[in-house]
């Protein structure tokens, strides 16, 4: 569980640096703002999960999804690049990886009850 736990801060600082480019390829994109908002999130779940915080976790499942969400919704399909679908695919691993330690911190309480 700690490789991915360690593959989950790595793909998290990763993919924060990812989102602090529009801020410096395109400072006036609208979209820009919001991105640096979820860089430093995810910049911070990054620390989070190397530290082994369990509220980590929880970031790592609910954060990520807000971005797809979000991604989906206001920016759409129409306006997707390669960064966008790295960004996607690379949140989507994060979360994938942040269930699997919910989970396996908890069956660990459930089974020393």
């Amino acid at each position: 569980m700690k490789t991915i736990r360690y593959i989950a801060a790595l793909l998290m600082l990763a993919t924060g640096v990812l989102h602090l480019m529009p801020m410096f390829k395109v400072p006036s994109d609208p979209n820009a703002l919001p991105m640096l908002a979820f860089s430093i999130a995810y910049l911070t779940i990054g620390v989070l999960l190397v530290l082994n915080k369990t509220f980590s976790y929880i970031l790592g499942i609910v954060i990520p999804l807000v971005g797809l969400a979000i991604g989906f919704f206001k920016i759409g399909l129409k306006n997707w690049d390669t960064m966008l679908a790295i960004m996607f695919i690379v949140d989507a691993i994060v979360v994938i990886c942040c269930i699997a330690l919910l989970l396996n911190k908890n069956k660990g309480k459930i089974e020393t009850s």
